[in-house]
């Protein structure tokens, strides 16, 4: 039986202590394979890597790690705004545009992707 305990006690802080480590909850519609599509996408297709870096830590464009938003409040919808949309030379706060879909011919389910991978990397 005390080893039955001690194993509960273990378990419990285990899974409290994990739970805390937990990433933020998936936006509505986001599928982790979405983000993996995602990623495989910034790197190649959709050109993201080019300006963003490949780990996406930023060169001619900003860090998209971290938590700092320049154009938006970083949320899902928001991101997926911007790819879309891109980002005008007059707005923006490095002076380099962004163009519409990065400059790329993604579609809208692969922007999609994109944006939650976006969305994941700074919402660990």
């Amino acid at each position: 039986m005390r080893i039955w305990g001690a194993t509960l006690v273990i378990v419990t802080c285990v899974s409290r202590w994990a739970g805390a480590q937990q990433p933020a909850a998936l936006p509505e519609g986001v599928t982790p394979a979405m983000i993996e599509e995602g990623g495989k996408l910034f790197k190649g297709a959709a050109l993201c890597a080019a300006c963003h870096g490949v780990n996406a830590t930023g060169a001619v464009g900003p860090n998209l790690t971290d938590t700092l938003w320049l154009h938006s409040k970083g949320t899902y919808e928001d991101i997926v705004r911007q790819i879309t949309t891109g980002v005008p030379q007059a707005q923006a706060k490095g002076g380099v545009m962004m163009p519409p879909k990065g400059g790329s011919g993604i579609n809208d389910a692969q922007i999609r992707a994109v944006a939650a991978y976006v969305w994941s990397l700074s919402h660990k």
